[in-house]
């Protein structure tokens, strides 16, 4: 079976002017555009192709690769908008259609919107909907283990923290105090499960959970401090807002590495920063020997006559 909108393992047919054929099985040959074939491709050989439909609606092999794929979520910006609706770059040479019905507000060309990609049923396209809630699903109790990593998209900013979309799956948030820095929609990063609440929805955090987060970031600081030529300008008097902004962690996990490092003598603490290596060995003071003192030798008495 043909996946439409994904990954695609297919044997090359035969090649015409246009490009190669794919065998698809029940729905026919697939063309794989000259475009994309690559040299020394033969008949019979297995090619990964994304399948999907071109301008005629009609299916289609290549080998770029889309932003996302469908039953994915994606941030994409219009490219343009016609009577029917809005066209998205997913990076393909055909734009991602979203009808106006499944556009929260109207797009507009230039701007970026989270949308989840489908099939639509009616006229078997590849469509997307800017109406993504109703494609998140509950996560159960038992979807994720405390500290698990997973992977985020930004959905926006809330008052209680930054929704998020879980794996392409679940609705979660991270919270403000557990970002420790600016997060903007269309974001893709890493975070870690705090926890699976009672509604379905994940609480998120973007450092890992427990000992584990402070020698990640240790790692971490030990690399940024290579980059940066062996020393930062980072301290224990440096503010928590500009330790967030720098290194994207808490002051107090900043703390706890700093004071691992030096501990372990990969560091050492310079005035307002810190610095690769032990720290320096002050030289001993030369102490000037003194000269010994004279020996006089003692003699006998002369005895008195």
């Amino acid at each position: 079976m043909i996946k439409l909108g994904d990954w695609n393992e297919l044997v090359v047919n035969r090649f015409t002017d246009h490009g190669a054929y794919l065998e698809g099985g029940e729905v026919g040959e697939i063309l794989m555009p000259n475009a994309y074939v690559e040299r020394g491709v033969r008949i019979g050989d297995r090619v990964t192709v994304f399948v999907y439909l071109d301008q005629e609606e009609r299916l289609v092999a290549t080998t770029e690769t889309p932003l996302a794929r469908v039953g994915q979520f994606a941030c994409l910006t219009v490219s343009w908008v016609n009577e029917f609706g809005a066209f998205l770059d997913w990076g393909l040479m055909k734009d991602l259609f979203v009808p106006f019905r499944e556009q929260r507000r109207k797009m507009e060309v230039g701007r970026y919107y989270i949308v989840y990609i489908y099939i639509d049923e009616a006229s078997h396209r590849i469509v997307g909907t800017a109406k993504v809630d109703r494609y998140l699903e509950p996560a159960a109790a038992d979807t994720y283990h405390k500290g698990q990593q997973v992977a985020l998209l930004v959905q926006g900013r809330t008052d209680l923290g930054y929704k998020v979309i879980v794996d392409h799956k679940y609705s979660g948030l991270v919270y403000h105090d557990q970002a420790y820095a600016e997060l903007h929609t269309g974001d893709e990063l890493t975070g870690f499960v705090s926890q699976v609440r009672r509604d379905g929805k994940v609480d998120v955090s973007l450092q890992s959970l427990g000992v584990s987060r402070f020698r990640d970031f240790a790692d971490q600081l030990l690399d940024e401090l290579e980059q940066a030529g062996g020393t930062l300008p980072y301290c224990d008097a440096s503010s928590a807002e500009d330790i967030a902004e720098r290194f994207g962690v808490s002051k107090k996990t900043f703390k706890r590495a700093v004071g691992a490092l030096y501990k372990a003598s990969q560091i050492h603490l310079i005035d307002g920063g810190i610095a690769l290596g032990g720290q320096p060995k002050t030289p001993r003071p030369v102490v000037q020997k003194r000269s010994p003192r004279p020996r006089f030798k003692r003699t006998t008495p002369v005895e008195k006559s």
